[in-house]
C-alpha cells in the first residue's frame, strides 16, 4: 500500500491531527528558520566563536542535556503548523523573528556550555551554582533581583544554574546590547564579565564535544499531532475541583428563584474572555493557554453555581480580572494555582 503524501497547504484539520509528526513534510531548509540560524551563526562569528551548534527540528525548544546541539520546534517550519499551534496553545513560542532569535541564543548558550564543558570550571560553579542540581517542576523567583540577567520571560535565569548561564550568555551575545552599561551596579554584571572572559578563552579552540545526539528529533517522532497536543495541553492543566467556588460567590451572586433577570456570570466571562486573557498575560507574562484553561474552569463553575452579575459590567470585570491575575501570579511563584491540601 502506497502511503499518501501529506500536503500541508491542502490538508483538513481533522486529517492533520491524525498525521504522525515524523510524516510531516517539514525541514529547516528554505524556511524563515534557516535565515534565523544564519543570523545566529553570524553573531557567533562577530564574537570570534568558531563553534556553531547544529540545529534540527524537535518536539520543542531544547538543547538535550550534555549534547552540543539545538532543537527547534517542528511547528515553526510551516505556517499551517504554526496556525495549529496558535489554535491549540493560544501562542506560538518563538513564532516571531525577535522571539526566535532570543530562544536560539539561549539554547546556543547551553550547547556551548556542553561543547566545552564549561560547567566543570570552579569559577563557573562559584558564580552560577552546581550544574547537576536537580531540575524541579516549578521554581520561585525574585522579580526584582539584580543577581540575574533578564532575557526570557518568567525570570528564567533563576530556574537553574544551567539556565542562568544560558541566559547570561544570551545577553552577552545579543548584538547592539551594551550589557556593561545595562547591568551597571548589578551583581549579574560579574557573571557577564566572566562569560566574556570565558568566550575569549575558548572562541578559537576546538570543542571537547563537536557533535551531539539529536534527541526528540521530529523526523523520528511517531506520535500523531492529535496526541502531541493532548499531552502538551495536559502538561499545563491542573485539577481545580471546587477550589474557586467561595471566591466566585464573593465576586458574583447566587441567583434566586424570584430575582429579576440578570447577566449570568459565565456569560460575562465568555463575553470578555479575550480581554481577560490579554489583561492577565500583560501583567503576569504567563502562557495564554494556562490563563484560558483557568477561564474555562471558572465558566463551568459559574454555570454550575448559577451565579449572576450583581454589579455593573465594568466593576465585575475589574473583580474577575484581578482574581485571574492574582491566580496567575501565584502560579508563577509556586507553580500551582492552589495550595496543597
Amino acid at each position: 500500500m502506497i502511503k499518501k503524501k501529506i500536503i500541508l497547504d491542502d490538508i483538513q484539520e481533522e486529517d492533520l491531527l491524525k498525521a504522525r509528526i515524523r510524516d510531516l513534510p517539514v525541514s529547516i531548509k528554505g524556511t524563515w528558520l534557516e535565515e534565523c540560524i544564519k543570523e545566529l551563526y553570524n553573531e557567533l562569528n562577530d564574537k570570534g566563536i568558531e563553534f556553531k551548534p547544529v540545529c534540527y527540528l524537535a518536539d520543542e525548544w531544547l538543547a538535550p542535556d550534555g549534547e552540543p546541539v539545538v532543537g527547534i520546534p517542528f511547528f515553526l517550519a510551516h505556517p499551517v503548523l504554526m496556525r495549529l499551534e496558535k489554535q491549540m496553545m493560544l501562542d506560538v513560542e518563538g513564532g516571531t523573528k525577535a522571539w526566535c532569535m532570543k530562544l536560539l541564543r539561549h539554547e546556543t548558550g547551553h550547547a556551548i556550555n556542553y561543547a566545552y564543558k564549561l560547567h566543570a570550571k570552579k569559577k563557573w560553579q562559584e558564580l552560577f551554582g552546581h550544574f547537576y542540581k536537580e531540575y524541579k517542576d516549578t521554581y520561585r523567583f525574585r522579580p526584582f533581583s539584580k543577581s540575574f540577567v533578564r532575557h526570557l520571560e518568567d525570570h528564567y535565569a533563576q530556574y537553574h544554574p544551567d539556565e542562568d548561564f544560558a541566559e547570561t550568555f544570551s545577553v552577552w551575545l545579543t548584538p547592539g546590547l551594551e550589557w556593561r552599561e545595562e547591568y551597571k551596579g548589578w551583581k549579574a554584571l560579574q557573571k557577564l564579565k566572566f562569560v566574556d572572559e570565558l568566550m575569549r578563552n575558548v572562541k578559537s579552540k576546538q570543542p571537547l564535544r563537536k557533535k551531539g545526539k539529536k534527541y526528540w528529533q521530529a523526523s523520528k517522532l511517531t506520535s500523531t499531532l492529535g496526541n502531541y497536543y493532548k499531552k502538551k495541553r495536559r502538561a499545563y492543566a491542573e485539577d481545580f475541583h471546587d477550589f474557586h467556588d467561595l471566591n466566585l460567590k464573593t465576586i458574583f451572586q447566587e441567583k434566586t428563584q424570584d430575582e429579576k433577570p440578570r447577566l449570568f456570570a459565565y456569560t460575562l466571562i465568555k463575553k470578555y474572555r479575550k480581554n481577560l486573557i490579554n489583561i492577565a498575560w500583560k501583567w503576569t507574562g504567563e502562557k495564554k493557554y494556562i490563563i484560558d484553561r483557568l477561564l474555562k474552569i471558572l465558566i463551568i463553575r459559574c454555570k454550575d453555581l448559577n451565579l449572576v452579575v450583581a454589579d455593573d459590567e465594568a466593576l465585575a470585570m475589574i473583580k474577575i480580572s484581578t482574581y485571574v491575575s492574582s491566580l496567575m501570579m501565584k502560579y508563577m511563584y509556586t507553580g500551582r494555582l492552589k495550595g496543597k491540601k
